[in-house]
């Protein structure tokens, strides 16, 4: 990928020597890319189509193809608007004196901008899910623009306090910090937007100081290493199902729903669509299954944690535990795991209720943990509830660490990605 970003794409009736937009033509633009935001946040950039986007605002559709020729142009402006948001965002908390007061900053502000798109004074942005949606030449422009970003977002780490981290840890770290701002946006609507401000200062806490009490200590547990999670706690129950969902799991990651296709699925697996629809009735209930696997996975992770604790009263150590096995799991053969940002590109929202739903659930879960170890002594004070957010959060990003920090491996991800998002971003390196 090319690090020099090529121009946003222009509106049809633009020209290099033409006079500046009216407003009027900003005014309908504007509402275009609003449109377009939910219209894609909601159902995917396949999913949604220009005729919807236009009629949602009272146009029709040449109308929307005067200013964006395709639906794939409109989904970059989108992208890149979004992306533009964030990067400001950072470059504003970079004139902050510290990384703690940086990170503070950065999150209020993350908090503002989504308190006045709830309360209708700053127009929606997309979320992030459905970039490998684009085709190859803006997807490329999209993510070298994201790529700009993270390393604004990185720059955030930079300071005395960090100075003897390497690169990898820097990397990783500014991974945990955009992934936790872009989750953000799938539970902070449960506070009221004026509340917005105090869940964004627990949540920078919760990553600057980590989540340790006195009791809490960095050690892996007896026989973690051992802990599997692969097909075994799966419910496939053979080896070809468990191959199909693992290819599926990674096409839908990498595509979304619609861009993984039966033809793409089985190609992967280099067989026929025939031997496809001889283990499954059709594409919908493979990714139901798909989700179903994640999610089992990450029951057996929390219950081989919760075995342990229930004999050393240590939620801290179930925690990291869960966590530290699932993040490996991810950078395994067996993973990854299903992003739950897929959810946005389903075709039902039924389907999507019950996948938020069991994901509440296990978000749930890990705050349970979590309170058990403020109980014992473990885990320091804090909000439980937005701390698993966080924990959930990294595990879900760790699907995509290897774009941001290639040497990550199964065994040393524990300590580049997992102890910074437990013991704070301010703790010593993996080196």
């Amino acid at each position: 990928m090319t690090a020099t970003r090529p121009a946003p794409s222009a509106p049809v009736a633009a020209s290099a020597d033409a006079a500046p937009p009216t407003p009027r033509f900003s005014e309908k633009r504007d509402a275009i890319l609003a449109s377009a935001a939910r219209a894609f946040t909601e159902q995917g950039v396949r999913g949604a189509t220009l005729s919807g986007i236009a009629a949602a605002v009272g146009l029709a559709t040449n109308s929307v193809t005067y200013y964006y020729r395709k639906k794939e142009d409109l989904a970059t402006a989108c992208f890149l608007q979004s992306i533009a948001v964030f990067d400001q965002i950072a470059r504003v908390a970079a004139q902050q004196a510290s990384v703690a007061a940086r990170v503070h900053d950065y999150y209020a502000r993350h908090a503002q901008l989504l308190a006045d798109i709830e309360t209708g004074t700053h127009p929606p942005i997309v979320n992030f899910n459905d970039i490998r949606a684009l085709p190859d030449a803006q997807a490329e422009q999209v993510y070298a623009a994201y790529t700009d970003m993270f390393r604004r977002v990185r720059a955030l780490l930079t300071g005395p306090e960090t100075a003897t981290l390497q690169r990898d840890d820097r990397n990783a770290r500014a991974h945990i910090v955009l992934s936790v701002a872009h989750w953000m946006r799938s539970w902070i609507d449960r506070y009221e937007p004026a509340d917005y401000a105090r869940a964004a200062q627990r949540v920078s806490d919760c990553l600057l100081h980590g989540l340790a009490g006195a009791r809490g200590l960095w050690k892996a547990l007896p026989n973690e290493s051992q802990w599997q999670l692969g097909s075994a706690a799966a419910s496939s129950g053979d080896e070809t199902t468990e191959a199909f969902l693992r290819a599926a799991t990674v096409l839908v990651n990498e595509q979304g729903y619609r861009g993984a296709s039966v033809d793409k699925i089985s190609a992967r697996l280099n067989v026929t669509k025939g031997s496809f629809y001889h283990h499954h009735d059709n594409k919908h209930d493979l990714i139901t299954a798909c989700f179903d696997r994640s999610f089992v996975l990450m029951h057996r992770a929390l219950d081989l944690g919760a075995s342990t604790t229930n004999q050393t009263a240590d939620g801290w150590s179930s925690a990291c535990a869960a966590a530290r096995v699932l993040v490996r799991h991810q950078l395994s053969p067996e993973g990854p795991l299903l992003r739950t940002t897929a959810t946005s590109a389903l075709p039902d929202e039924a389907h999507r209720a019950r996948v938020r739903l069991t994901m509440n659930r296990l978000t749930q879960r890990m705050h349970d943990v979590l309170v058990d170890g403020m109980i014992d002594g473990s885990v320091r004070p804090l909000d439980p509830a937005v701390a698993a957010q966080c924990v959930i959060a990294a595990i879900n990003a760790a699907a995509e660490l290897h774009r941001w920090v290639p040497s990550a491996q199964i065994d040393n991800a524990a300590e580049l990605y997992v102890r910074p998002l437990f013991e704070g971003l301010l703790v010593a390196g993996s080196a």
